[in-house]
């Protein structure tokens, strides 16, 4: 066998992804252009947006600023896309919430970066036909909302469970245009999503107990999930969410 054979390589695919400022979406990015692909990195903080784009490996990458809960912003996100190869859509935020405060606002503004915006973000990609044929979609969910049910993540829950369930959909509707949709769905991640303040260090801890590898995860074991997805060594996987949670949710 050649040393240089990788099923997992992205040498040769582009790939764009969205909440690529930190967390889940800029160990994504990193790890892609380990693997050879070309980026387009999108987020609304420039300045946090180039601390990824210095990070990346290779040459050819872009950057495109925008904010999602934009109709305007998305529209030009799309214009400037180039051809895809590979699409994750990993901007969202978290709330953690008693449901008797969980108004109809809070729904609103969760599920408008949540939900909302990702599947705006998709649906124009698919209609400009800015997804290459074998192209490969990966929407971040969780699971939350799916496999898993706290106190508090009701909204949060909601909003990633009705992604996980419109993957599905896509899935189905794309196969005929050979374009893959799956999903990815952490559980608990290292990222400055679940450090809000809202836990404490010994809550965290006690949290971790519960899992059975006793640590939550870091932003590069969601990466390496995604790659998988993302290359030629998936190309017979759609319509699935991959858990990736350190075996809390068994």
């Amino acid at each position: 066998m050649s040393e240089a054979y990788n099923p997992f390589s992205l040498r040769g695919k582009t790939i764009l992804v969205t909440g690529a400022s930190s967390g889940i979406g800029q160990a994504t990015a990193v790890e892609c252009s380990k693997l050879g692909a070309r980026l387009a990195v999108c987020a609304r903080n420039p300045e946090r947006l180039q601390e990824t784009f210095t990070q990346l490996e290779g040459e050819g990458h872009s950057q495109i600023i925008a904010e999602l809960t934009s109709q305007e912003d998305v529209a030009n996100l799309v214009d400037q896309s180039p051809e895809l190869d590979g699409l994750v859509l990993c901007a969202g935020k978290g709330l953690t919430l008693p449901f008797a405060f969980c108004s109809r606002e809070k729904y609103d503004d969760i599920f408008n970066i949540n939900f909302f915006s990702t599947v705006e973000t998709l649906r124009l990609l698919v209609k400009k036909k800015k997804l290459a044929k074998g192209a490969s979609v990966v929407i971040v969910a969780s699971i939350g909302g799916v496999g898993v049910f706290s106190v508090g993540n009701a909204i949060y829950g909601a909003s990633k469970a009705a992604l996980t369930s419109t993957m599905k959909f896509c899935a189905k509707e794309l196969a005929p245009k050979k374009i893959r949709v799956n999903s990815v769905n952490p559980g608990m991640t290292n990222t400055k999503l679940i450090n809000r303040g809202t836990l404490t260090e010994e809550q965290f801890n006690a949290d971790m107990e519960r899992y059975p590898l006793k640590r939550y995860g870091e932003p590069e074991d969601i990466a390496h999930g995604i790659v998988y997805l993302l290359s030629d060594a998936s190309s017979w996987v759609t319509g699935q969410a991959l858990v990736i949670d350190g075996g809390v949710s068994i």
